[in-house]
């Protein structure tokens, strides 16, 4: 019997055709096809609009293109008896904006742009990533991704995850308290997934135990930060810059005081952005396709309770 693929995504689904000539793809992209059109395996599943008609139609398995499910409905969720996600795909352009954060904070960019003749010539208070400390709020792909780089900037590297597993890299010392985590730490990166368990995770008193002029970068999900919290330890000092990929609600509404910090960074959710990208999804789920077909386990399946 031949596997067919609901594709609402209608990405690359010519190259979807020539690795998997075994499979039929229906090109779902602009709507549901004729009602008499069945498949048990959806690749796609953010548009509510292309995916929710299509869940009655035999559909087993739905293969996300990004990580997380915080933009899935729960309608689409609770029908389906396996989602997956494309874990790891962003990883890389998320740690390198990371990044380029911490060393724009160390070296005071863009402040020290010259835009006429300073007062004086060669100097500048710079400083470096070497020697400082990054604490982790996950240490999953995107949280190892950003691990590998600080290491390589001979930073030290902490990490809190939800689990006991021990740390993939042995570098990165697992720490168990938000409190012990942000201890002394000079960069502190939200890379958890939005759930009801990390809600506002750095609120108060995390602020409270952070060193003065810690730098917050956070490429996670905006409901992390208890964005009250954070705009008081902003006008303190306690939080010397919070470099935001990501804020609550998205887009923030006109007149928001985010916009207008002078200790904020804000970039519209698009640290994950590369050229590479969707290619790196499509990678996962050939992948994905290939192990379906051949009966072995899929890989990144999502647990539904625990939100990722």
């Amino acid at each position: 019997m031949t596997v067919r693929v609901f594709d609402t995504m209608g990405l690359a689904i010519d190259r979807l055709r020539t690795e998997f000539p075994e499979v039929e793809f229906v090109d779902a992209s602009n709507g549901p096809p004729d009602a008499a059109v069945e498949a048990e395996v959806l690749f796609g599943g953010w548009d509510d609009a292309k995916v929710v008609p299509l869940l009655d139609r035999g559909v087993r398995w739905i293969q996300l293109p990004g990580t997380g499910i915080d933009g899935v409905s729960r309608d689409v969720l609770d029908r389906v008896p396996t989602v997956t996600c494309a874990r790891g795909a962003s990883a890389i352009p998320i740690s390198e904006y990371v990044l380029a954060a911490m060393l724009a904070f160390e070296k005071g960019l863009p402040d020290f742009w010259l835009h006429e003749p300073p007062e004086r010539w060669n100097y500048q208070r710079m400083d470096s990533l070497a020697g400082k400390t990054v604490a982790l709020v996950g240490l999953g792909g995107i949280g190892t991704a950003v691990a590998k780089r600080a290491l390589a900037f001979e930073m030290h590297v902490r990490a809190m995850r939800r689990t006991a597993t021990p740390s993939p890299i042995a570098e990165v010392d697992v720490v168990t308290s938000i409190a012990e985590l942000v201890d002394g730490a000079h960069h502190v990166v939200l890379a958890a997934p939005g759930t009801e368990k990390t809600a506002r995770i750095l609120d108060a008193d995390a602020f409270a135990a952070m060193r003065d002029g810690v730098h917050v970068v956070n490429i996670a999900r905006g409901t992390l930060i208890d964005q009250d919290s954070l705009h008081a330890a902003l006008d303190s000092g306690k939080v010397a810059r919070a470099s935001l990929d990501t804020v609550d609600p998205e887009p923030l509404p006109a007149g928001h005081w985010i916009y207008e910090h002078p200790r904020v960074f804000l970039t519209p959710h698009s640290s994950w952005a590369s050229r590479d990208l969707v290619g790196a999804a499509i990678d996962i789920f050939c992948v994905n396709l290939r192990r379906y077909l051949d009966g072995a386990p899929l890989l990144h399946v999502v647990d539904v309770v625990e939100g990722y």
